[in-house]
C-alpha cells in the first residue's frame, strides 16, 4: 500500500476488521476443520462480500481492483478468504447475463446476507478441467429441469444457499463447438437438498470446506436458467478473468504475509551472537521472494485495469494468477526455511499458511493451463489438447 493507492482506505478498514480475528482463530479453525461462520458473517455484515454488486442492488458497487484489495488484505492479515470469495467473483454471471427479475431477487438479498452464494458446480470427477466433457444433465420437462450427475471440488457448499451451477442440456455432437449445449443455473440449494440433491465433504490438506454434491432427479424451476439454453460455458467463461485477478491478489496478500513474518523473524532471531538475517544466505531468499512478489502485484494491478476498461485481458489475468501463485510459494519456502524447524509448529502458523497457498498453483487454473494458454492464445503455437 503507498500513499498514492487509491484503496488505501478500503485496505485498512479490511485490516482493521481482520485485526479482531487473531492468529489463533484460523488455528482454532483448522484444528477442527470448521468453517469461519463468524468471520464471513462479519466480512457480510461490513459490506465487503457485497463489493462488486451495483449499488442499486444494495451493494458496494466497486470496481475490480477495489475487491481485488479486500482479498489481497484478508490474505496478508493472516485469514482465508478462501471461505468466502466466491461470493465476490461470481456476482459476474448473473450481473451480466441474468434477467431483471432474477437480479431484483437475489442481488439485495446476497447484499443484505440473507442468501450466500458461495458454491459454484463446474467440476466433475470425469472431466477435471475438460469442462466440455461435463455428464450431469439437466433436461427439460415442461416448466422445470430435472438435474441427474455429480459434482467434485464444490466448496462451501455445506454452507451456501444459492450454487452456480453448470449441466448439459443437450448432448454432445460431432458438429459445433465442444462447449455447447452446457446451460448455467441458479439453483436454490435449500429447496434442492429436500428434492434429491446430497452433499458429501472431502477432507484436503488445508481446511477448505470442499465437498462432492450429488444430483438424483432434482427437479429445479425453469426460470432458474441463467440467458440462454446452451450458452452456459461462454457465461462463465466471460467471468473467469475475475476469478484469476482476484485469486492473484489473494496470492499477493499470502506472500506479504510470509514475507513480513520471515523478515521479522530473521531481524530478531539470533544465533552465534547475531541476528540471522544479517547473514546473506537468509537475506537472499526473502529479498528474491520480494522481488518475485512485486512484480506479481504489478501484474495484477495491469489485468484489473484492463479489465475494468474493457480490454481483452485474457493474457494479462492468467499470468497474473500463474505469477502470483508462484510468488506466494517461493515467499512460504523462504518463510519456512527461515524459522527453521518452527516454521513447521502450528503455534507459529507458518505450516497453515503454507498448506493453503500451495492450492493456488493447481486451482481454480493449474499452472500448466495457463501456460497452455500462453502458448496458443498469445505465441500462436499449435494447440496442445
Amino acid at each position: 500500500m503507498t500513499e498514492s493507492d487509491p484503496h488505501a482506505e478500503i485496505r485498512a478498514e479490511v485490516a482493521r476488521l481482520c485485526r479482531t480475528f487473531p492468529d489463533s482463530y484460523w488455528r482454532a479453525l483448522d484444528r477442527d476443520g470448521a468453517y469461519p461462520t463468524e468471520f464471513v458473517e462479519t466480512l457480510t455484515r461490513a459490506g465487503w462480500l457485497a463489493a462488486l454488486i451495483p449499488e442499486e442492488y444494495g451493494g458496494s458497487g466497486l470496481a475490480l481492483s477495489g475487491a481485488a484489495a479486500i482479498l489481497e488484505e484478508i490474505q496478508r492479515a493472516g485469514a482465508n478468504g478462501a471461505a468466502c470469495h466466491a461470493q465476490i467473483y461470481m456476482m459476474g454471471a448473473l450481473l451480466r447475463h441474468g434477467s431483471d427479475a432474477q437480479k431484483a431477487e437475489y442481488l439485495p438479498r446476497i447484499a443484505r446476507g440473507e442468501l450466500r452464494l458461495q458454491a459454484f458446480g463446474v467440476t466433475e470427477p470425469t472431466s477435471g478441467t475438460d469442462t466440455s466433457s461435463i455428464r450431469t444433465t439437466a433436461r427439460r420437462e415442461g416448466e422445470r429441469y430435472i438435474v441427474n450427475g455429480q459434482k467434485i471440488w464444490t466448496s462451501r457448499a455445506e454452507h451456501s444457499d444459492l450454487m452456480l451451477l453448470l449441466a448439459r442440456t443437450t448432448p454432445k455432437s460431432g458438429t459445433g463447438k465442444r462447449t455447447d449445449g452446457l446451460s448455467l443455473f441458479l439453483l436454490d440449494m435449500r429447496t434442492a437438498r429436500e428434492e434429491g440433491l446430497s452433499i458429501r465433504p472431502i477432507r484436503t490438506m488445508m481446511n477448505h470446506a470442499t465437498t462432492e454434491v450429488f444430483f438424483d432427479e432434482v427437479p429445479i424451476p425453469a426460470d432458474t436458467l441463467i440467458g440462454e439454453e446452451g450458452r452456459g460455458f461462454r457465461y462463465i467463461l466471460s467471468g473467469m478473468n475475475a476469478e484469476r485477478i482476484l485469486i492473484a491478489a489473494e496470492c499477493v496478500g499470502d506472500a506479504r504475509w510470509f514475507i513480513e513474518r520471515a523478515s521479522a523473524y530473521a531481524s530478531d532471531r539470533n544465533v552465534f551472537g547475531r541476528p540471522i538475517g544479517q547473514n546473506q544466505g537468509v537475506q537472499f531468499p526473502i529479498a528474491r521472494a520480494y522481488a518475485r512478489m512485486r512484480a506479481a502485484d504489478l501484474m495484477v494491478q495491469e489485468a484489473a485495469r484492463r479489465f475494468e476498461t474493457g480490454e481483452n485481458c485474457g493474457a494479462e489475468a492468467n499470468m497474473a494468477k500463474m505469477l502470483a501463485a508462484e510468488a506466494s510459494w517461493e515467499a512460504a519456502e523462504a518463510c519456512v526455511q527461515t524459522h527453521g524447524g518452527y516454521g513447521f509448529a502450528e503455534e507459529y502458523d507458518i505450516e497453515r499458511k503454507f498448506r493453503e497457498t500451495r492450492l493456488y498453483q493447481v486451482a481454480p487454473i493449474s499452472t500448466n493451463m495457463i501456460l497452455s494458454y500462453l502458448a496458443e492464445h498469445v505465441l500462436g503455437m499449435p494447440r496442445s489438447y
